[in-house]
């Protein structure tokens, strides 16, 4: 036997052939170790499923010819329930009211409350329609048409070929039970989980396999040969062949129902609401503390007071500060400016389903990508092949086009048939009625691909010079065989395998004879990347965002994938996914520095995308198919792609209209701008609101002084209605992930609002001890001059606002120009309060030079306070790696830690690196002598480190 030959029949481990089956067939074991994790895959419905395998398997001693009875069948549905997918759909009702949870929502609703109680029904109205407002949008922007595990029942049959009491009957499949005998033919769906019993449809043996579309569930782009005994799932599509099968698990412990449960049970709250409920719990705490205070304090100072003691009269000045301290419109501003966004998103064919994804996708630092339909066009193309002496590209194709099966599903035979058809010019251009007609060329005879031979083979007659030649394609071990060996060709091959490419063997006879083979070449076929995947990939990488492949198909077939986009080499299988063995710590640390995995089912997606979460990382999933959905759903942000199932649809937070991942860079560029609007608006408003209590909680408790409530309502609803423009400002899009540091945040908030204190006593005292105007209290009547009120009200209103130009950016504010309606709006309102003041419209005129004085003084005041935010965040950047720089406990914490186990990699990667030099050390002392102390001569351009020639060891 020919060298050639017994190397393909015996290969080593590394490079074995690719195996027919397929993997999804190769993860039981693991997908059973997984049902003991902490996931929950089980359902109360189907708990009969889970019978140990003895049970299982008297379950499926039914006889193919007759089925099950209709009492058995009655008998099982009610243990094992319908074959159907649980349903779990949310209350519109109690969603629209669960806008009204959350530490703002009840700081609010508590000011609305204690309006009702004073009687104070101006704020009580304004508050509440504030209220609504937010909660309407929210609600509008995120609301979804169907939920995902309707769509998943929609991927399943509705009716099916069932063998019942003798007679094959057409069933509902929400009838079919565990044992019960299905017919599976062409163009099928699976109804449920089973067990091909290598039986015909007419009840003879066959020994046809069953061609089937999986693509859906494991992510391979080339349909799964099923042979007697294997396992179909439901929702997969028979691509060719019939057979009947015995129904193993039905309902929610099928490999679809596993994916549903994870689904229904994924409601982990989004980050956005994290943050906001962070914020806004530091806020509710800060006011709730100062309006306490001046409670106690103004019960204590009024208590002999018949007036001033009152209740009513305490808590109504009290009311009006806390709602014009409360941020009543940061959820709303916040709201309006991620649906703006997402409208700008539609029009770049990026539809955004959950509003809060929106911002949550700037921040994202890892994606997880399926690789076939999304990295990969998901079909089979002819690659690099390997040829042999005398023959070409064009004479390989029109071979293998040769020895084709004409209008074959298959779609190896498709792929080939194509490649031929487009790259051979005399098979280019043929009328649609003649593509069975091969100029020059006849085909007398043809044998169709058989498993037992594993090749086709055409009788051929060339009509030019008049002689007849064999032409065969196969398995490339049976070709090499065929022609009695072939040594190059066998390295090809293990070549190809060892980088996941699917070979075909070509071989023909010489011109007259039947049994002179000759080798053509082989083929190999690859499902191969989009166009733009490969860039896509480069500029996420750019961006900060680490891009980890994620495939159901062979790890050889990842690899090179992988290669070919740029993305690492370090594919981990499912045996590395789930290693109870290991800590928790390592998994995560190798999910972590993994550029892929490969051989992964919807589980294991669920979990690699969980534990790249635990470490705190903002994680997003792309894919399109039902085994996709269950990460996709568990992500901060899942990204079903361009042509997906409804599932993936359904399931993921933002849905990309246009092929590839190229939409996604405008979706992060487009979320990066929307953050640095939010985060400009909530360090603008905080800074606002710290300001604002502080001030007053002094002047209140020394001189029971306080703006009118009608100017502090005004200066809440035009100051927060303008900033609404925020939502199409022209913003600066980071290069990195952006992330919502509030240590960082609330630090520069009270910071500013600090110094925004100091220069509002400023303004009070020279008015109040230069200019003599008295801080009157409000109840001393309309004939006092109150013209204190106008000064501090115009201040107020400006000073603060103005910071808005600064916030909008880490560096100086001049650094990127606001858009226009942004400087129109913002300038516009304080012009409006500096007339109101000039004119004495509500509130007493005061000279013009005085108000002139007061609104440059808060621009310039601004333009200094923007010097200082931008030392604030250099100095924080500057000194991220170092504990003195945290102001805060958990962030010295973190960074401390951070730090020792930087030095820590260190120490080891020293001890490596003395190893190394003790062992090259070693190598040299060896080498000297077995040279007798002789100098070795110097190396050859052409010889390696080993001294064997390079070339001839290739």
């Amino acid at each position: 036997m020919a060298r050639g030959y017994k190397e393909l029949r015996e290969p080593d481990a590394d490079t074995r052939p690719l195996r027919d089956h397929d993997s999804l067939d190769q993860s039981h074991a693991t997908r059973e170790e997984l049902n003991s994790l902490s996931l929950n895959l089980g359902g109360k419905r189907g708990e009969g499923n889970n019978k140990d395998d003895v049970e299982l398997e008297d379950l499926l001693r039914t006889n193919p010819s007759t089925g099950l009875t209709t009492e058995q069948a009655s008998q099982r549905l009610r243990t094992f329930g319908p074959n159907d997918l649980p349903v779990v759909k949310s209350n519109k009702i109690l969603k629209f009211l669960s806008y009204f949870v959350g530490p703002i929502a009840f700081l609010i609703e508590l000011a609305c409350i204690i309006s009702i109680f004073v009687k104070d029904w101006f704020n009580f109205a304004i508050i509440l329609g504030l209220l609504f407002l937010n909660a309407i949008v929210g609600y509008v922007e995120e609301a979804r048409a169907e939920s995902a595990v309707d769509a998943l029942r929609q991927t399943l049959a509705l009716k099916t070929r069932c063998w019942r009491d003798g007679n094959l009957q057409e069933l509902d499949t929400t009838l079919l039970v565990p044992g019960d005998i299905i017919v599976l033919r062409l163009g099928d769906i699976v109804p449920a989980d089973a067990r091909l019993l290598g039986i015909g449809a007419t009840g003879i043996e066959t020994e046809s396999d069953l061609l089937v579309d999986q693509s859906s569930l494991t992510g391979e782009s080339l349909a799964a040969r099923k042979k007697k005994g294997d396992d179909v799932y439901s929702s997969t599509v028979v691509k060719q062949g019939q057979q009947m099968a015995i129904v193993t698990k039905t309902g929610g412990n099928t490999y679809v129902g596993i994916a549903a449960h994870l689904i229904a049970n994924t409601q982990d709250e989004g980050h956005f609401q994290k943050v906001i409920g962070r914020i806004g719990n530091f806020l509710i705490l800060f006011t709730l503390l100062l309006v306490i205070l001046i409670i106690v304090f103004q019960f204590i100072t009024f208590r002999n007071d018949p007036i001033r003691g009152q209740v009513l009269k305490i808590l109504g000045p009290v009311l009006i500060l806390a709602v014009a301290a409360i941020p009543v419109g940061l959820p709303t501003v916040c709201s309006v400016t991620m649906a703006v966004g997402a409208r700008g998103l539609a029009s770049k064919k990026v539809i955004v389903k959950r509003l809060a994804a929106v911002e949550e996708m700037s921040a994202l630092s890892v994606l997880c990508s399926d690789k076939t339909g999304t990295l990969t066009k998901n079909e089979l193309t002819f690659d690099e092949p390997y040829l042999c002496d005398g023959y070409s590209d064009e004479d390989l194709l029109l071979y293998s086009y040769l020895a084709s099966e004409f209008g074959a599903n298959d779609p190896i035979e498709m792929a080939v048939r194509s490649a031929a058809e487009h790259q051979v010019p005399l098979l280019r251009n043929r009328p649609a009625t003649q593509t069975h007609i091969i100029p020059g060329y006849e085909v007398n005879d043809f044998k169709p691909f058989n498993p037992s031979v594993k090749y086709t083979q055409a009788a051929v007659w060339n009509t030019e010079n008049n002689t007849s030649f064999l032409v065969a394609k196969g398995a490339p071990q049976v070709m090499v065989k065929l022609v009695g060996g072939h040594d190059p060709a066998v390295k090809a091959y293990i070549s190809m395998a060892k980088r996941g490419l699917r070979a075909l063997g070509v071989a023909r006879t010489v011109a007259g004879t039947q049994d002179q083979w000759q080798l053509v070449g082989l083929i190999s076929l690859l499902d191969p990347p989009r166009e733009d995947s490969a860039e896509t990939i480069s500029r996420c990488q750019k961006m900060g965002i680490d891009v980890k492949m994620i495939t159901g198909d062979q790890q050889i077939i990842a690899k090179e994938i992988s290669r070919r986009l740029g993305l690492g080499r370090v594919i981990l299988d499912a045996s590395h996914i789930v290693n109870p063995d290991l800590p928790e710590y390592e998994i995560s640390d190798r999910f972590y520095k993994a550029d892929g995995f490969a051989e992964v089912t919807p589980e294991h997606k669920f979990k690699i995308v969980d534990v790249l979460q635990k470490r705190g990382l903002l994680v997003g999933m792309t894919g399109d198919g039902v085994n996709d959905a269950p990460a996709l759903k568990k992500a901060n942000v899942g990204i079903a792609v361009h042509g997906c199932t409804d599932a993936a649809r359904s399931a993921a937070d933002i849905v990309l209209m246009a092929p590839g991942l190229s939409t996604i860079i405008e979706g992060v560029l487009a979320s990066r701008a929307i953050f640095q609007r939010m985060r400009s608006y909530a360090l603008y408003r905080i800074t606002s609101t710290i300001h604002f209590l502080i001030f007053f909680f002094v002047v209140v408790l020394v001189y029971d002084w306080s703006l009118p409530a009608k100017l502090l309502i005004l200066i809440c609803i035009l100051n927060d209605a303008a900033t609404l423009v925020i939502a199409v400002d022209n913003a600066q899009v980071s290069t990195k992930p952006d992330k919502w540091r509030v240590g960082q945040l609330i630090f520069l908030s009270c910071l500013l609002g600090l110094l925004l204190t100091g220069l509002s006593f400023g303004h009070f005292y020279y008015f109040y001890l230069v200019k003599g105007y008295q801080p009157y209290p409000e109840a001393e009547g309309d004939d006092v001059d109150r013209r204190l009120d106008s000064i501090m009200y115009l201040h107020i209103s400006s000073a603060p606002h103005f910071l808005i130009f600064s916030t909008r950016l880490t560096g100086y504010f001049w650094e990127n120009i606001p858009s226009l309606l942004f400087i129109i709006v913002i300038i516009g309102t304080q012009v409006v309060a500096l007339l109101m003041v000039i004119f004495g419209w509500l509130t007493p005129a005061v000279p013009v030079t005085q108000a002139l004085a007061v609104f440059g003084i808060s621009f310039i005041s601004c333009v200094i306070l923007d010097v200082i935010k931008v030392q604030v965040f250099k100095f924080w950047t500057i000194g991220a790696e170092s504990p003195i720089c945290a102001p805060f406990g958990p962030r010295r914490r973190m960074l401390k830690k951070r730090r020792q186990t930087s030095i820590q990699q260190e120490r080891v990667w020293k001890n490596i690196k003395q190893i190394q030099d003790l062992g090259l050390k070693a190598k040299v002392v060896i080498a000297l002598r077995d040279a007798d102390g002789k100098i070795p001569p110097p190396l050859t351009a052409y010889e390696d480190g080993w001294g064997r020639n390079s070339i001839d060891s290739m």
